[in-house]
């Protein structure tokens, strides 16, 4: 109580003189019509950017929820659409649903950290090895393929981009089924080269490329973009094409990681070839 009695008498002159200037603004604003225009004027404008500022976010924080709530959806249903599923008969005729194994789990993630700017990039999901996660597993989006898991903590999983000039992905032309090899150049974010065409295939501008199936890893027909050009290798015996991506890597929030569940068995087989 003696502090705050030395600090009003300390004070007392600066005290008085903010009252007396905040009864002087309210007296100019009540009783001028033009003071208290224009301070209505400023007042509304600045309340008026408070809010439209505050709407953004809100805003954004409601896109985000929906994008997070379609990925998940997007899993969910690829979890039980015939895509997930290998057929299990010897036989051309698809008889009941029992004859199907599912092949592929798609588990929802968000990605944590990301990088477009290096010549190896990588990303980081909020889901490890307590979600099911493990070293080799693909990444993709409901816009085409991201990546490969690098390591798996119990909650965080480090991920290869396909911006990374370490990786290599199978890739093929949708419209006659030729394959070759997907890698990135380091050059523009947006785009990505599929090697190891054969010179003769006719490949057209605008062709859709997509995962080839051949690796135990991104299942076939995952989309990875659009043919934007096409060019000779230097010895000229293939095809150098460039594929834009259908990916917008410097925006990447919501993703599926995907668990083949027939994977150990495949490549246990393909070693046991190999060794023949």
């Amino acid at each position: 109580m003696r502090n705050l009695l030395n600090f009003l008498l300390n004070f007392h002159f600066v005290i008085l003189f903010l009252i007396l200037e905040f009864f002087s603004f309210f007296l100019l604003i009540q009783y001028n019509d033009y003071q208290r225009a224009s301070y209505l004027n400023s007042s509304s404008n600045l309340s008026g950017r408070v809010y439209k500022s505050l709407s953004n976010i809100t805003q954004y924080l409601r896109l985000n929820k929906k994008n997070q709530e379609l990925v998940i959806a997007v899993a969910k249903y690829r979890n039980i659409s015939e895509d997930a599923y290998k057929n299990n008969q010897v036989s051309l005729v698809k008889v009941l649903d029992s004859v199907y194994i599912q092949q592929y789990e798609f588990i929802p993630a968000t990605v944590i950290n990301n990088s477009v700017n290096k010549q190896n990039n990588y990303l980081t999901l909020d889901v490890g090895t307590k979600h099911g996660i493990d070293k080799g597993m693909a990444v993709i989006s409901p816009m085409g393929i991201i990546g490969i898991v690098k390591e798996s903590s119990e909650h965080y999983s480090s991920v290869i981009s396909l911006l990374n000039q370490n990786l290599r992905v199978s890739g093929m032309i949708k419209r006659n089924g030729y394959f070759g090899s997907i890698n990135w150049d380091g050059v523009d974010y947006q785009r990505v080269i599929l090697f190891d065409l054969p010179s003769h295939v006719e490949v057209r501008k605008g062709d859709t490329v997509i995962t080839s199936g051949y690796s135990a890893m991104f299942p076939k027909g995952e989309l990875v973009g659009l043919v934007d050009g096409v060019e000779k290798s230097e010895r000229g015996d293939f095809l150098k094409v460039q594929v834009k991506l259908s990916v917008n890597f410097k925006n990447l929030a919501h993703v599926m990681v995907v668990k083949n569940l027939l994977k150990e068995e495949q490549l246990m087989l393909e070693r046991e070839a190999s060794h023949d």
